[in-house]
């Protein structure tokens, strides 16, 4: 019954999208996800009939159970090089850690957090602590894993005694900090919580007797983390100030403009600029997003702790959900600048110029800007204008949409990323290195990964196979995400992209009826009833 009520709701989205295109006849056999967890992620409105194609391809086409179709090169993973053959000479069960063929598979979770913890002749591989920290949140909060670290440690190296072993703690000292420095890096949002800097204080404090050198380790790591998490939090202000802006400029389509606003074109006539701009926004937002939100997305309640969920209280996404809400933004954006001029002429220009900057945006490497745009074409007040498309040249749209088709589990848009991945990785700058993958694409993988394989097994191990594979994915997005942008930005564009007005739905489809008449009666119904509650016409 659940299945078919998402079904049901997937329908008429569709319904109300129309499907003139070649996409949108495609988006039929859909695998949807929960409403609930589109929702809380702001991919699924109140209304079906908000929800615009892009998003619909969350659900879209089936894939095999299991794990996603995904790119496997082990060298694209994390920031430092992951590697999922964490042992390979090890195999069996060893300290109740259980190996398959090299690798970890599973163990408890005492088991992986004592996995976790350096000693005097033993430090945790990068890609253990990246894949451990990331996933350890879905059954103990990051504070409470620090402080059971920060215990061990205090047990196992008797820093609790009255003299300490000083020759002891210096091999030990560095390999904790290091630790500590990995965490602050890949994790600091998981700093801003008093309890973890009171853990990490109190640790160094305890080895810092032994060598001066601690003190000043220590200042500097928090020096670091302070400036790191000042930049994040000044960056997530800026955000949540351009989307109060924008909500308080949504238009309702008052009258057929002359204008109601300043038109795209007079403010960027270069589609290749414009893509440059894009891509400014694309890598300035995908910056803020922590690794830990894809997890945090998606949590469940642990089934060996039927109390509360890890971060009960609220799932930390707010910078996932913002930069879906940029997508949004975009494609409403893209639909509003055609759908605005009176003149068939001019609509048809600005079709042509959208069309070019997608190209652009393709060649760049920033497929969710790409996606974005073909999606704010492919909106029913836009398809539906027949006379102003036939002024189109539509022959390099249609090969875009080939480039982004659904089919095959979208085939053609994976190939393409990996050939951006592949020149990323051998890139000699900072221009060939730009990989901006279509964000609802990698959530919707990520999805079925979670609900594909179990987070424990029957025996309660926790499945660190699985969070092997989810550790591959978020990594590679990690490095992605760190590229600097090459190009010089433009504040007026910039400006324009995140505060412009946008049309509401129902504004898009009475400027759309408005430009080019209404073909049947249903079509005229809604045309009417739109005139009369927007513009207070009969």
């Amino acid at each position: 019954m659940k299945h078919k009520k998402i079904k049901d709701v997937a329908n008429k989205c569709l319904q109300t999208l129309g499907q003139q295109s070649v996409l949108q006849r495609r988006w039929r056999n859909i695998t949807r996800i929960p409403c609930d967890v589109l929702t809380s992620l702001g991919l699924l409105t109140a209304s079906p009939s908000s929800v615009i194609p892009s998003l619909v391809l969350l659900g879209l086409q089936q894939v095999k159970e299991g794990m996603p179709q995904t790119l496997t090169s082990t060298s694209m993973f994390t920031p430092c090089g992951f590697s999922p053959h964490l042992h390979t000479s090890k195999e069996g069960e060893q300290g109740g850690l259980i190996f398959q063929d090299g690798n970890l598979t599973s163990a408890s979770l005492d088991a992986l957090i004592q996995h976790l913890i350096p000693t005097t002749d033993y430090y945790p591989e990068k890609a253990y602590i990246f894949t451990f920290l990331l996933s350890s949140r879905l059954f103990i909060e990051p504070h409470e894993l620090l402080s059971r670290v920060c215990h061990k440690c205090i047990e196992q190296q008797r820093l609790d005694d009255p003299v300490l072993d000083k020759a002891r703690i210096r091999k030990f000292g560095p390999k904790i900090l290091q630790l500590l420095t990995e965490w602050t890096e890949t994790f600091p949002y998981d700093f801003q919580e008093e309890r973890m800097i009171g853990h990490l204080k109190d640790m160094i404090h305890r080895i810092a007797p032994c060598d001066e050198a601690y003190w000043k380790k220590m200042n500097q790591l928090l020096q670091a983390l302070n400036q790191k998490l000042a930049t994040l939090s000044h960056g997530q202000e800026g955000i949540v100030k351009i989307s109060t802006a924008v909500s308080d400029k949504l238009v309702a389509f008052k009258t057929k403009p002359p204008s109601i606003q300043r038109e795209i074109l007079s403010v960027c006539s270069d589609p290749y600029t414009l893509a440059q701009q894009l891509t400014h926004v694309e890598l300035e937002r995908l910056s803020h997003i922590g690794p830990e939100e894809f997890v945090q997305a998606f949590v469940h309640k642990d089934p060996l702790d039927g109390t509360k969920t890890c971060f009960s209280e609220q799932k930390k996404t707010s910078n996932l959900e913002a930069y879906v809400k940029w997508f949004n933004r975009l494609c409403y954006l893209v639909a509003t600048e055609i759908c605005m001029p009176a003149k068939k002429k001019q609509r048809a220009q600005v079709i042509e110029f959208f069309i070019d900057v997608a190209r652009e945006c393709f060649n760049i490497g920033n497929f969710n800007s790409l996606m974005a745009i073909i999606s704010g074409m492919n909106m029913s007040p836009v398809s539906r204008l027949k006379k102003t498309w036939s002024k189109v040249k539509t022959a390099k749209f249609f090969i875009l949409e080939h480039q982004m088709d659904p089919t095959g589990n979208f085939y053609n848009y994976r190939t393409a990323l990996r050939g951006a991945a592949h020149r990323s990785l051998t890139a000699h700058s900072n221009r060939e290195k730009i990989v901006i993958p279509f964000f609802s694409l990698l959530i919707k993988d990520i999805y079925f990964l979670n609900e594909g394989c179990a987070n424990r097994l029957p025996n309660g191990h926790v499945n660190f196979e699985k969070f092997l594979e989810l550790a591959k994915q978020v990594g590679e997005f990690i490095t992605w995400k760190q590229v600097e942008c090459p190009f010089e930005q433009d504040p007026n564009i910039i400006h324009y992209l995140h505060t412009a007005p946008i049309f509401t739905e129902d504004g898009l489809y009475l400027a759309s009826y408005e430009s080019e008449s209404p073909e049947n009666q249903t079509e005229k119904d809604r045309w009417k009833s739109l005139r009369s509650t927007i513009l207070g016409k009969t």
